[in-house]
């Protein structure tokens, strides 16, 4: 018996270091991307080179009007300008990645450097949620309280708000990276993804990823469906005010105000809600689905608000006219 009890001990102590072995600690992922087609990924590059492009000029465009014109420097155009800078940044932080990856052999990417980028695209997207749900408040002031507007609506008012957006997003995304990577990864360490996507992340952590799944989860819809529900109760009150203006015109100019707001509101929030609200089994493997609002929206997002704004545009015809004069 003692010799079977030494036995049964020697080799539970030998398994142990032998279980450590096979899990080898990564010190970087592999992000797989657009590497399963490999006969277009030139093509690929082009296109999203393009919109990256159109992306940044549409929103140093936005910024640059209304930092020069200031018939602009109102809280509507002031939330559009932050709005503009945060996608700029949110862009920033996953399209450069993304195209050096589809030109590179070697799509590594340190965990220290995974964390970063996650870290800033959640927090960007928390923000830009928020400054959407700021202007839907502000259009709410205009339209429901539009005597009273000037004095609730003031610029600063409008930078408090923004600062509080940029805190309240980077609040939940420190939690939410900080969850993901308190453990260690293990083998395999490809990312099923162009970027570091937390629901692919967190799938190579060593540890029951379960339990951080759901915390990341509740995290994230709780984050989107929160600013949705209220831009949505914000449009309820609008609508209920603008079906009472007596005349066709005042609809009319009050549906305009907020036209391009509800697009891109539609827009931006439609996607991600297909990425965190589908089944669970379906985890992980997102490159496709992440496409249009990774790309896609930050494209379409300034056009809607330029082109439907004819502010906006008198301004850059303005701006264009001074460049004429100033060239002859």
């Amino acid at each position: 018996m003692n010799l079977e009890m030494f036995t049964c001990c020697f080799f539970q102590i030998s398994s142990t270091p032998t279980m450590q072995i096979n899990k080898t600690i990564q010190k970087e992922f592999i992000l797989v991307g657009f590497s399963v087609y490999p006969d277009i990924q030139a093509f690929i590059f082009v296109v999203f080179l393009c919109l990256y492009l159109f992306t940044f000029m549409g929103n140093m465009t936005i910024m640059g009007l209304t930092w020069v014109d200031t018939a602009l420097q109102t809280p509507m155009y002031l939330f559009l300008s932050a709005l503009s800078f945060s996608e700029t940044c949110y862009t920033m932080s996953i399209i450069p990645k993304m195209l050096a990856d589809l030109l590179a052999k070697n799509r590594s990417i340190s965990i220290v450097g995974c964390g970063l980028q996650m870290c800033f695209f959640l927090g960007l997207g928390g923000t830009n949620c928020l400054i959407l749900t700021a202007m839907g408040y502000d259009h709410f002031l205009a339209i429901c309280n539009p005597l009273r507007y000037p004095l609730l609506m003031t610029n600063i008012v409008c930078g408090k708000l923004v600062a509080s957006a940029w805190a309240g997003g980077f609040f939940i995304s420190v939690i939410q990276t900080a969850l993901i990577f308190k453990g260690v990864f293990c083998n395999p360490n490809l990312v099923k993804h162009f970027f570091c996507h937390m629901q692919a992340v967190v799938k190579l952590s060593c540890l029951d990823s379960d339990f951080t799944e759901f915390i990341v989860t509740v995290l994230s819809v709780s984050g989107l469906l929160g600013t949705f529900l209220l831009i949505s109760l914000t449009y309820i009150f609008i609508l209920s005010t603008v079906l009472r203006i007596p005349s066709a015109e005042g609809k009319q100019k009050a549906f305009s105000t907020c036209a391009s707001h509800l697009t891109v509101v539609i827009i931006h929030f439609g996607f991600p809600s297909i990425v965190y609200l589908k089944p669970e089994a379906s985890w992980g493997d997102d490159t496709l689905i992440a496409i249009p609002y990774t790309v896609i929206t930050p494209f379409l997002s300034p056009l809607i608000f330029t082109l439907r704004n004819k502010e906006m545009k008198n301004a850059f015809k303005k701006l264009l006219g001074k460049l004429v004069v100033l060239d002859k």
